[in-house]
Protein backbone atom coordinates (compact mmCIF):
# COMPACT_ATOMS: atom_id res chain seq x y z
CA UNK A 1 0.00 0.00 0.00
CA UNK A 2 2.74 2.27 0.95
CA UNK A 3 4.65 1.59 -2.39
CA UNK A 4 1.42 2.34 -4.40
CA UNK A 5 1.02 5.64 -2.74
CA UNK A 6 4.84 6.41 -3.06
CA UNK A 7 4.22 5.46 -7.21
CA UNK A 8 1.09 7.69 -7.09
CA UNK A 9 2.94 10.44 -5.34
CA UNK A 10 5.56 10.45 -7.66
CA UNK A 11 3.33 10.79 -10.81
CA UNK A 12 1.41 13.36 -9.16
CA UNK A 13 3.99 15.54 -7.58
CA UNK A 14 5.36 16.99 -10.73
CA UNK A 15 2.52 18.66 -12.25
CA UNK A 16 1.31 20.09 -8.89
CA UNK A 17 4.23 21.88 -9.01
CA UNK A 18 3.78 22.69 -12.77
CA UNK A 19 0.18 24.00 -11.94
CA UNK A 20 1.00 25.66 -8.52
CA UNK A 21 3.63 27.83 -11.10
CA UNK A 22 0.98 28.92 -13.20
CA UNK A 23 -1.82 29.67 -10.93
CA UNK A 24 1.46 31.81 -9.19
CA UNK A 25 1.70 33.68 -12.54
CA UNK A 26 -2.15 34.32 -12.81
CA UNK A 27 -2.60 35.44 -9.19
CA UNK A 28 0.82 38.02 -10.09
CA UNK A 29 -1.24 39.08 -13.24
CA UNK A 30 -3.90 40.23 -10.83
CA UNK A 31 -1.94 42.24 -8.84
CA UNK A 32 -0.85 43.66 -11.85
CA UNK A 33 -4.14 44.23 -13.53
CA UNK A 34 -6.46 43.65 -10.83
CA UNK A 35 -9.70 45.21 -12.66
CA UNK A 36 -9.32 42.81 -15.77
CA UNK A 37 -7.54 39.80 -14.22
CA UNK A 38 -9.36 37.74 -11.46
CA UNK A 39 -7.51 36.48 -8.16
CA UNK A 40 -7.01 32.88 -8.50
CA UNK A 41 -9.54 32.46 -4.98
CA UNK A 42 -12.27 34.43 -6.73
CA UNK A 43 -11.69 31.93 -10.48
CA UNK A 44 -11.91 28.63 -7.77
CA UNK A 45 -14.87 30.01 -5.80
CA UNK A 46 -16.38 30.31 -9.37
CA UNK A 47 -15.51 27.08 -10.21
CA UNK A 48 -16.99 25.42 -7.29
CA UNK A 49 -20.13 27.03 -7.64
CA UNK A 50 -20.29 26.42 -11.65
CA UNK A 51 -19.50 22.70 -10.49
CA UNK A 52 -23.49 22.46 -8.87
CA UNK A 53 -25.02 23.72 -12.42
CA UNK A 54 -25.95 21.42 -15.03
CA UNK A 55 -24.90 23.09 -17.55
CA UNK A 56 -21.48 22.91 -16.49
CA UNK A 57 -20.94 19.07 -16.84
CA UNK A 58 -23.35 18.97 -20.06
CA UNK A 59 -20.34 20.97 -21.64
CA UNK A 60 -17.81 18.37 -19.99
CA UNK A 61 -20.29 16.03 -21.19
CA UNK A 62 -20.86 16.83 -25.01
CA UNK A 63 -16.96 17.33 -25.53
CA UNK A 64 -16.41 13.40 -24.12
CA UNK A 65 -18.91 12.79 -26.18
CA UNK A 66 -17.86 13.74 -29.51
CA UNK A 67 -13.97 12.74 -28.24
CA UNK A 68 -15.00 9.33 -27.41
CA UNK A 69 -16.59 9.20 -31.26
CA UNK A 70 -13.71 10.59 -33.31
CA UNK A 71 -10.47 9.84 -31.10
CA UNK A 72 -11.19 6.04 -31.11
CA UNK A 73 -12.28 6.02 -34.80
CA UNK A 74 -8.62 8.28 -35.73
CA UNK A 75 -6.66 5.50 -33.86
CA UNK A 76 -8.49 2.46 -35.62
CA UNK A 77 -7.60 3.90 -38.98
CA UNK A 78 -4.48 5.50 -38.08
CA UNK A 79 -2.90 2.03 -37.02
CA UNK A 80 -4.97 -0.15 -39.78
CA UNK A 81 -3.37 1.66 -42.54
CA UNK A 82 -0.21 2.16 -41.03
CA UNK A 83 0.24 -1.52 -40.64
CA UNK A 84 -0.98 -2.49 -44.25
CA UNK A 85 1.98 0.36 -45.04
CA UNK A 86 4.37 -2.71 -43.86
CA UNK A 87 2.96 -4.72 -46.26
CA UNK A 88 3.06 -2.64 -49.11
CA UNK A 89 5.98 -0.31 -50.09
CA UNK A 90 4.24 1.45 -52.62
CA UNK A 91 0.94 2.01 -50.37
CA UNK A 92 3.50 3.14 -47.81
CA UNK A 93 4.60 5.84 -50.31
CA UNK A 94 1.54 6.60 -51.60
CA UNK A 95 0.22 7.14 -47.95
CA UNK A 96 3.48 8.89 -46.49
CA UNK A 97 2.63 11.27 -49.34
CA UNK A 98 -1.02 11.56 -48.40
CA UNK A 99 -0.49 12.43 -45.35
CA UNK A 100 2.44 14.95 -45.88
CA UNK A 101 0.00 16.54 -48.32
CA UNK A 102 -2.77 17.04 -45.63
CA UNK A 103 -1.47 17.22 -42.67
CA UNK A 104 0.27 20.74 -43.73
CA UNK A 105 -3.70 22.04 -43.64
CA UNK A 106 -5.29 22.92 -40.01
CA UNK A 107 -7.97 20.88 -39.63
CA UNK A 108 -9.60 23.71 -38.45
CA UNK A 109 -9.95 24.86 -41.93
CA UNK A 110 -12.46 21.74 -43.09
CA UNK A 111 -14.60 23.03 -40.84
CA UNK A 112 -16.72 25.28 -43.38
CA UNK A 113 -16.46 23.19 -46.10
CA UNK A 114 -17.95 20.18 -43.41
CA UNK A 115 -20.55 22.82 -42.14
CA UNK A 116 -22.02 23.53 -46.20
CA UNK A 117 -22.21 19.40 -46.02
CA UNK A 118 -23.67 18.40 -42.73
CA UNK A 119 -24.66 21.55 -41.03
CA UNK A 120 -23.48 22.56 -37.65
CA UNK A 121 -23.74 19.93 -35.13
CA UNK A 122 -21.42 17.00 -34.01
CA UNK A 123 -20.54 15.20 -37.70
CA UNK A 124 -17.79 18.35 -38.24
CA UNK A 125 -16.67 18.23 -34.87
CA UNK A 126 -15.95 14.68 -35.07
CA UNK A 127 -14.64 14.51 -38.47
CA UNK A 128 -12.20 17.15 -37.51
CA UNK A 129 -10.98 15.21 -34.48
CA UNK A 130 -10.73 12.35 -36.78
CA UNK A 131 -8.83 14.45 -39.35
CA UNK A 132 -6.12 16.05 -36.46
CA UNK A 133 -5.85 12.52 -34.94
CA UNK A 134 -5.31 10.66 -37.86
CA UNK A 135 -1.77 11.42 -39.35
CA UNK A 136 -0.01 11.23 -36.17
CA UNK A 137 -1.09 7.68 -35.54
CA UNK A 138 -0.91 6.66 -39.20
CA UNK A 139 2.83 8.12 -39.11
CA UNK A 140 3.79 6.56 -35.82
CA UNK A 141 2.44 3.18 -36.68
CA UNK A 142 3.91 3.59 -40.36
CA UNK A 143 7.29 4.16 -38.25
CA UNK A 144 7.02 1.23 -35.86
CA UNK A 145 6.79 -1.03 -39.12
CA UNK A 146 10.08 -0.16 -40.57
CA UNK A 147 11.63 -0.79 -37.58
CA UNK A 148 10.45 -4.70 -37.84
CA UNK A 149 12.91 -6.97 -37.47
CA UNK A 150 13.63 -8.47 -40.85
CA UNK A 151 14.97 -11.92 -39.09
CA UNK A 152 11.44 -12.06 -37.91
CA UNK A 153 10.12 -11.33 -40.83
CA UNK A 154 11.75 -14.17 -42.79
CA UNK A 155 11.15 -16.72 -40.06
CA UNK A 156 7.85 -15.92 -40.31
CA UNK A 157 7.77 -16.76 -44.07
CA UNK A 158 9.96 -19.83 -43.95
CA UNK A 159 7.60 -21.24 -41.71
CA UNK A 160 4.81 -20.45 -44.29
CA UNK A 161 3.06 -17.60 -42.51
CA UNK A 162 0.65 -15.76 -44.80
CA UNK A 163 0.33 -11.87 -45.12
CA UNK A 164 -2.63 -11.56 -42.87
CA UNK A 165 -0.52 -14.09 -40.72
CA UNK A 166 2.72 -11.53 -40.73
CA UNK A 167 0.19 -8.59 -39.90
CA UNK A 168 -1.07 -10.32 -36.78
CA UNK A 169 1.89 -12.11 -35.51
CA UNK A 170 4.96 -10.36 -36.33
CA UNK A 171 3.70 -6.52 -37.09
CA UNK A 172 1.23 -5.87 -34.98
CA UNK A 173 3.01 -7.16 -32.00
CA UNK A 174 6.22 -5.43 -32.66
CA UNK A 175 4.32 -2.14 -33.53
CA UNK A 176 2.64 -1.96 -30.62
CA UNK A 177 4.84 0.71 -28.52
CA UNK A 178 4.37 3.00 -31.57
CA UNK A 179 1.13 2.48 -31.93
CA UNK A 180 0.60 3.68 -27.97
CA UNK A 181 2.99 6.25 -28.77
CA UNK A 182 1.13 7.50 -31.83
CA UNK A 183 -2.01 7.38 -29.56
CA UNK A 184 -0.46 10.19 -26.80
CA UNK A 185 0.78 12.15 -29.73
CA UNK A 186 -3.16 11.71 -31.76
CA UNK A 187 -5.05 12.81 -28.34
CA UNK A 188 -3.14 16.21 -28.14
CA UNK A 189 -4.46 16.73 -31.67
CA UNK A 190 -7.91 15.96 -30.63
CA UNK A 191 -8.34 17.46 -27.71
CA UNK A 192 -7.12 20.75 -28.95
CA UNK A 193 -8.65 20.47 -32.32
CA UNK A 194 -12.21 19.81 -30.14
CA UNK A 195 -12.22 22.31 -28.40
CA UNK A 196 -11.28 25.48 -31.48
CA UNK A 197 -14.08 23.02 -33.45
CA UNK A 198 -16.25 24.12 -30.16
CA UNK A 199 -15.40 27.86 -30.26
CA UNK A 200 -16.15 28.77 -34.23
CA UNK A 201 -18.43 25.63 -35.36
CA UNK A 202 -21.55 26.92 -34.08
CA UNK A 203 -21.61 25.06 -31.62
CA UNK A 204 -24.59 25.80 -28.26
CA UNK A 205 -22.90 23.50 -25.70
CA UNK A 206 -19.45 21.83 -24.98
CA UNK A 207 -16.37 23.26 -23.38
CA UNK A 208 -14.97 25.24 -26.42
CA UNK A 209 -18.42 26.83 -26.80
CA UNK A 210 -18.62 27.53 -22.81
CA UNK A 211 -14.77 29.17 -23.18
CA UNK A 212 -15.63 31.39 -26.11
CA UNK A 213 -19.44 32.29 -24.83
CA UNK A 214 -17.63 33.83 -21.82
CA UNK A 215 -14.83 35.64 -23.92
CA UNK A 216 -17.61 37.00 -25.72
CA UNK A 217 -19.82 38.37 -22.45
CA UNK A 218 -16.08 39.82 -21.41
CA UNK A 219 -16.36 37.14 -18.20
CA UNK A 220 -12.91 36.88 -17.24
CA UNK A 221 -13.83 34.63 -14.33
CA UNK A 222 -15.43 32.14 -16.57
CA UNK A 223 -12.24 32.36 -19.19
CA UNK A 224 -10.04 31.17 -16.61
CA UNK A 225 -12.53 28.63 -14.98
CA UNK A 226 -12.95 26.82 -18.28
CA UNK A 227 -8.75 27.14 -19.44
CA UNK A 228 -8.16 25.22 -16.26
CA UNK A 229 -10.69 22.70 -16.85
CA UNK A 230 -9.79 22.33 -20.21
CA UNK A 231 -6.29 21.59 -18.99
CA UNK A 232 -7.30 19.40 -15.76
CA UNK A 233 -8.96 16.99 -18.19
CA UNK A 234 -6.40 16.58 -20.91
CA UNK A 235 -3.74 16.24 -18.30
CA UNK A 236 -5.97 13.67 -16.60
CA UNK A 237 -6.84 11.78 -20.18
CA UNK A 238 -3.25 11.70 -21.28
CA UNK A 239 -0.82 11.48 -18.41
CA UNK A 240 -3.01 9.29 -16.36
CA UNK A 241 -5.55 7.25 -18.49
CA UNK A 242 -3.59 6.66 -21.66
CA UNK A 243 0.13 6.39 -19.49
CA UNK A 244 -1.50 4.08 -17.66
CA UNK A 245 -2.78 1.83 -20.51
CA UNK A 246 0.56 1.88 -22.07
CA UNK A 247 2.60 0.40 -18.15
CA UNK A 248 -0.28 -2.26 -18.84
CA UNK A 249 0.48 -3.11 -22.42
CA UNK A 250 3.82 -2.40 -22.60
CA UNK A 251 4.80 -3.60 -18.91
CA UNK A 252 7.93 -5.75 -19.59
CA UNK A 253 9.24 -2.22 -20.49
CA UNK A 254 8.88 -1.09 -16.99
CA UNK A 255 10.01 -3.90 -14.77
CA UNK A 256 13.28 -3.17 -12.71
CA UNK A 257 16.61 -4.19 -14.73
CA UNK A 258 14.61 -3.66 -17.61
CA UNK A 259 14.33 0.18 -17.52
CA UNK A 260 12.21 1.67 -14.56
CA UNK A 261 10.98 4.84 -15.98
Amino acid sequence: MNKLLRNIWRQIWPFLIAAGSLLLLLQLGHLRQPIVIPAVPDVFERLFRDIGKSSFWQSIASSLYRLGIGYPIACFLGGLLGLLAGLSRNFAVYLRSLIGILQSIPPITWLPMLAILYGYGNIPIIAIIIIASFFPMALSVMNGTEGVSHTHLEVAKVLGAKRGQLLRKVYLPETLPAFITGAQVAFGNAWRSLVAGEMVGGMAVGLGFAISFSGEVADMKGVIMYIIVIGTIATFIDQFFLEFLKRRLLHWRYIKGGGDH
